[in-house]
């Protein structure tokens, strides 16, 4: 658990650091950045197997790598906007309601009212909120629950973790032209690339190693219910690299969704899963 809870915490740390850097240069440039050191990692990995891949396999890989690129891009660009914490807590409403729809129980729709209720209550202090940030958040949580989908989909396809580093490497191609384009002489400072590489390091290289090593012994439902601390997470790196203090009521908001998805995860058979933000 331990583990798990330190790739969390790397995980949201490297969001952090990457905000950092928004007042230099774009989102966008921070995000390939990030992607493509999250692709060579995966590629040393799973190394992956390409012959013997059929068009099915293909199609379901490529549209697992574009989920995987929007879900990236849009959710940098949300919190460009607003603070870490709420986009996260905004997001993590897209995985939420897959665990959700994993369970048939009619009384679970409890948890989606209670994560709804979370969100609504940001809406207390429109103004602190920039609408466009939150678009991209939403955007992004939709994207989180296609990544699910697709990766149940890619597994089924590809063996182990094939199916994910080649679709690091669609992610971080799709990027490319907008990196290596408007935004290509922002990758000229030696700054931005190392620190680009430390937001790879956090928020791919340690969180991918410390959840391989935990889910050998770690029950599913327990790795799920750890991942709902994520919105508090964020919202504490938030507060003391970003210094970005939420108000009484964003904290209400963050832990309504918090709880809702440790209910929705303990009565799930699809815990939630990790997406590689």
């Amino acid at each position: 658990m331990g583990l798990v809870l330190v790739g969390i915490a790397s995980v949201q740390l490297g969001a952090g650091v990457a905000k950092t850097l928004f007042d230099e240069v774009d989102p966008t440039t921070v995000v390939w950045l990030r992607l493509c050191a999250s692709a060579l990692v995966m590629l040393a990995i799973a190394r992956p197997a390409l012959r013997g891949r059929d068009r099915h396999d293909w199609a379901t890989v490529l549209a697992f790598g574009a989920t995987l690129g929007l879900m990236n891009w849009s959710f940098y660009q949300s919190f460009q906007r607003i603070p870490l914490g709420i986009a996260v807590t905004i997001e993590f409403v897209g995985p939420l309601l897959i665990a959700v729809l994993g369970s048939r129980r009619v009384r679970d729709l409890a948890w989606v009212g209670l994560a709804g209720a979370g969100v609504l209550l940001l809406g207390f202090e429109r103004a602190d909120l920039d609408p466009v940030g939150v678009a991209f958040a939403l955007l992004a949580g939709a994207c989180w629950g296609g990544y699910i989908l697709m990766s149940a989909e890619t597994g089924r396809r590809w063996p182990g973790l094939d199916g994910l580093a080649v679709a690091s490497v669609v992610a971080a191609a799709l990027i490319t032209p907008l990196a290596l384009g408007r935004h290509a002489d922002e990758l000229g400072d030696p700054r931005v690339l190392l620190v680009g590489a430390a937001v790879g390091l956090l928020s791919s290289v340690i969180p991918y190693t410390c959840e391989m090593i935990a889910l050998r012994t770690l029950r599913p439902g327990v790795f799920g219910i750890l991942m709902s601390v994520e919105p508090a997470a964020a919202a504490m790196v938030g507060m003391l690299v970003l210094a970005e203090f939420l108000s009484p009521v964003q904290w209400l908001a963050v832990a309504c969704v918090v709880v809702a998805s440790v209910g929705a995860t303990r009565s799930s058979r699809a815990p939630v899963q990790p997406a590689p933000d």
